[in-house]
């Protein structure tokens, strides 16, 4: 069960945002992964869609339901706050990480890595001392 003070800051939260009850599309669906039987029976997985802006959340991380809705909220405000303020969230941020892992080099700077691997490599044999002739 979520706190009164807790829900009491949601609130405020959400009226400094804009976001209203009255905006929300809010859905209770079957819960579906692990946690058995129970989870499986009951609809605790809630979807909330916010009307003007287009968002949508579905919260299943816990068991509870009133929890579920409160975490839902908190998320809809958070990414509210991201798309107002223009900042990119973790989650894309790791997204843009691995498509620049996963992006083929240039040819321009795969010749210019293996130069450098090239000057390397001559700089580390010109520190080995000489070789005796026999």
């Amino acid at each position: 069960m979520v706190s009164k003070g807790k829900s009491d800051d949601l609130e405020k939260r959400m009226l400094l945002l804009g976001i209203r009850e009255d905006d929300l599309i809010e859905k209770f669906i079957l819960g579906s992964g692990s946690g058995g039987q129970k989870i499986n029976k009951t609809s605790s997985c809630v979807y909330l869609k916010h009307i003007p802006s287009g968002i949508e959340i579905k919260c299943q991380q816990e068991r509870s339901r009133d929890l579920n809705r409160y975490i839902a909220r908190r998320e809809l405000c958070k990414r509210i706050e991201e798309r107002d303020q223009n900042i990119v969230s973790e989650k894309e941020q790791a997204i843009a990480k691995i498509r620049r892992q996963k992006k083929r080099r240039t040819r321009k700077s795969q010749e210019k890595m293996l130069q450098d691997k090239k000057t390397h490599s001559e700089t580390k044999n010109l520190r080995k001392p000489p070789k005796a002739d026999n």
